[in-house]
């Protein structure tokens, strides 16, 4: 059975973007390859060495990327936001006054330095299927904090 992946529909665009632009880098890097296959001995070419690797990078990350999206469930905006499920976004207030926000979206699409979490990280673990009001535990290798939701949408 295939992995779904789920992402939003902007981490879709998203990925597909990179995808053309990487599909692009392939004639500039078949270019460099050529170039060096011309210097000579390929065994001790390192503009040789560098470009080859930097086609297979290019080319793995391609087919990640193709499998991705051959694999894809959109996360459609939860209907009735009464409880966090994944493509919620949490306000959430501590006891010392402090908030946060967050977006739950799938692993493909984390990137916790702008707010978005995994479904399957600490944190969206101890968000889903929580309510307004209600008091969240979130233990991390680095503290456990409570909060209180204060929005979901």
């Amino acid at each position: 059975m295939k992995k779904q992946y789920l992402l939003t529909k902007e981490g879709i665009a998203e990925l597909e973007k990179e995808h053309a632009e990487l599909v692009a880098e392939r004639g500039p890097i078949a270019e460099r390859i050529k170039t060096a296959r011309e210097f000579g001995d390929l065994a001790e070419n390192a503009e040789y060495s560098a470009a080859r690797l930097e086609q297979e990078r290019t080319e793995a990350r391609i087919a990640e990327i193709e499998n991705i999206l051959q694999n894809v469930e959109v996360i459609k905006k939860p209907k009735g936001d009464s409880k966090v499920q994944i493509g919620s976004s949490v306000k959430m207030k501590s006891d010392s006054g402090a908030t946060k926000a967050f977006q739950v979206v799938g692993t493909v699409e984390a990137d916790p330095m702008n707010g978005k979490i995994s479904d399957e990280s600490p944190i969206g673990k101890a968000l889903l299927g929580k309510k307004v009001g209600e008091l969240v535990e979130i233990v991390t290798p680095a503290e456990t904090a409570h909060y209180k939701i204060t929005d979901i949408s």
